[in-house]
């Protein structure tokens, strides 16, 4: 369906732009609520951050969690929001944003592909000839968004639009790849009929979609119970925010995409900040805690945080830089308009942040193994910290493009005030 666009809608910042704006600031308290678990953990207070987060609350929903604590709701319940906004972003993208056409797939595509699996074989090699550790090989895969464009908003003018757009776009290529992994391979043994159940949900959900219905509070009351069938039939029960996203109905706008009619728009419009400032910071918080305390350099080359660790910094800047090499010298994609090749190594080298994706699929990787799990999160916190500062030492002293093909943040931003540009 696509309807024209008024003056006034065309004025109002899109769900897109607010997601893109919020993500810096998100992505700054993300990691200040991480570094407060950290402390926390360290600290004499470790024992009630750990029975803070470890508190029972509520009852037993399905016997294979047991009764629900702070933590699973956190993992398992709000965590479902934040896929219900991965699931709107990339419905938005594919149907109205810039991944709407193949041509604007291309060039995210390769280098968000390579840039999973080149982490994912880095740590196969390193740790993955042990049976009970081979399960982690995903861990190192994921991008994480807000962390990372957090990280690279606090560069400003040093970094151009164009590579904050390309880093989006490869992080949201790459949450497909996430949830998709997953789906497939993190799934613990499957209720045939709770799973039943969930397809029955699910296709209630599209037949609403096709019948024209447009009341939010009809979806939401499906995708809540379409979150409680995933819970139970054995499908990690995050999966039915994403697939819940995928049938709540949005507007074609042409020009500017966002509309005050599109149901898709005004769910991610209203989300979209309790997801960012909230939810993932708690989860940050809750799942981020480790103690460092009798941490030596055996314990940092143990199989799993050396091959989660290398393969964040090194598979991650490998396989995207790689993949954007690949597409523009084969004429398969454009290089990002007004960045050098070396900023781009740079973001690629950024994209190996892999904080909120790679906490949460580390928890799924080592189920009902502490010893492993703290392992992992040592090996995420010390590929994603050297990641980070490495790639901003790097764009902090890259010399910049020419300035007349350059277009800071703020620059953007005031063409947005003024009307200059309607999308990103």
């Amino acid at each position: 369906m696509t309807i024209p666009v008024s003056h006034d809608e065309r004025q109002q910042p899109s769900a897109a732009r607010r997601f893109l704006d919020s993500e810096a600031a998100g992505g700054i308290i993300l990691m200040a609520a991480a570094l407060i678990a950290i402390i926390l953990a360290n600290s004499p207070l470790h024992l009630v951050y750990h029975d803070l987060v470890h508190a029972q609350l509520g009852p037993t929903l399905t016997e294979k969690l047991g009764p629900m604590t702070v933590h699973l709701w956190i993992n398992d319940g709000l965590m479902a929001l934040f896929f219900l906004l991965v699931g709107l972003e990339i419905k938005r993208e594919l149907v109205d944003g810039r991944l709407s056409t193949w041509e604007q797939r291309r060039l995210p595509a390769l280098p968000a592909l390579l840039g999973m699996a080149f982490p994912a074989l880095i740590y196969l090699m390193l740790a993955g000839k042990a049976p009970n550790l081979s399960d982690g090989w995903a861990i190192p895969a994921a991008t994480d968004i807000a962390f990372a464009v957090g990280v690279l908003a606090l560069l400003g003018s040093r970094a151009p639009l164009s590579l904050k757009l390309f880093l989006v776009t490869v992080a949201i290529v790459d949450d497909m790849g996430a949830v998709a992994i997953i789906a497939l391979f993190y799934t613990a043994s499957i209720d045939g009929v709770a799973l039943g159940a969930a397809g029955a949900i699910l296709g209630l959900l599209f037949a609403m979609n096709r019948l024209g219905v447009r009341h939010l509070s009809l979806y939401l009351i499906a995708i809540a119970l379409l979150w409680y069938a995933m819970l139970l039939s054995g499908v990690h029960a995050t999966i039915a925010g994403v697939l819940g996203a995928f049938a709540i109905p949005v507007v074609v706008t042409p020009g500017a995409p966002d509309s005050t009619e599109s149901p898709l728009h005004r769910l991610e419009h209203a989300i979209a900040p309790w997801v960012g400032f909230l939810i993932v910071p708690v989860f940050g918080f809750a799942n981020a805690g480790v103690a460092l305390g009798g941490i030596g350099l055996d314990d940092l080359l143990a199989p799993v945080p050396l091959g989660i660790a290398a393969g964040l910094f090194f598979g991650k800047q490998i396989g995207v830089f790689g993949g954007v090499l690949l597409a523009v010298k084969s004429g398969f994609a454009s290089k990002p308009r007004g960045a050098t090749w070396l900023q781009i190594y740079a973001v690629s080298m950024l994209c190996g942040i892999g904080f909120t994706m790679s906490l949460f699929i580390g928890g799924l990787a080592f189920p009902g193994t502490p010893a492993l799990l703290e392992e992992a999160k040592v090996g995420i916190l010390a590929g994603s910290l050297f990641s980070a500062v490495i790639a901003c030492v790097i764009l902090r002293f890259a010399p910049p493009a020419s300035d007349a093909d350059v277009t800071t943040f703020a620059q953007h931003a005031e063409m947005q005030r003024d009307g200059d540009v309607d999308r990103f």
